[in-house]
């Protein structure tokens, strides 16, 4: 993909190579075409071809999905957990209708307390109920996280809830960022969230931080933190 972005190669090239690992078992192998194929959907989240990469996404990931399933087989590693929650969230996150009809469903049992989500499962399931979500999916979020009783999970959820997509729900979670309900040192993590979320959240997230420049600066002293928030 780098050769791509350079101009030496053609994207449509290195998306041919992306399909032939369709059969691919390998967990790094998944990681590193999930992170080109979330690259490249950026830069195309401005054109028309936003649509055709998502449905790209849901034909190169739905294979291994169906393989996988949503519960852990006997004599599985932790690798296949994790191949499990990256490939699940891709799905989700592309629109897969299966995956997204699987996933309110547990999210629902969740929330009920009738069957807790495992926690290699939460991201995924929390990314894809978000991204296709409304104001009372992410009140749930923001409920879940308030009664967290674990860091791990209030970070697990600061770090998801920029997938929501309506511009106020956007603001709404940006809003968040810099309350009390979020520790400073975690508020990085849900603005970043928020910018890589999708092309309104990036437009949103950067008009939030020039808005907010001094307190953010004043609260991180130029810090590694404030380095950080201008990468994402």
């Amino acid at each position: 993909l780098p050769q791509a972005r350079a101009g030496i190669i053609s994207t449509v090239e290195v998306l041919k190579v992306m399909e032939a690992f369709v059969n691919e078992p390998n967990y790094t192998v998944w990681s590193d075409l999930s992170c080109n194929l979330g690259i490249l959907s950026t830069l195309l989240s401005h054109t028309d071809f936003h649509e055709d990469i998502q449905v790209f996404v849901r034909d190169v990931f739905s294979p291994i999905g169906e393989r996988l399933g949503w519960d852990p087989k006997p004599g599985e590693g932790h690798l296949d957990a994790l191949l499990r929650g990256l490939v699940l969230g891709k799905l989700g996150k592309a629109g897969h209708k299966a995956t997204l009809e699987e996933a309110r469903r547990r999210f629902k049992d969740h929330v009920e307390g009738k069957h807790i989500l495992s926690a290699d499962l939460r991201s995924p399931v929390y990314v894809t109920v978000l991204k296709h979500g409304d104001s009372s999916t992410l009140d749930t979020m923001l409920k879940l996280h308030k009664q967290a009783d674990m860091q791990e999970e209030k970070n697990r959820i600061e770090r998801v809830l920029g997938a929501i997509s309506q511009p106020e729900l956007i603001q709404k979670v940006l809003t968040f960022a810099l309350s009390e309900e979020v520790r400073p040192q975690d508020t990085v993590s849900v603005i970043g969230g928020v910018a890589g979320g999708s092309k309104q959240g990036r437009k949103a997230a950067w008009k939030f931080v020039r808005d907010n420049w001094e307190e953010l600066y004043n609260r991180y002293q130029g810090g590694f933190l404030i380095s950080r928030l201008i990468k994402v």
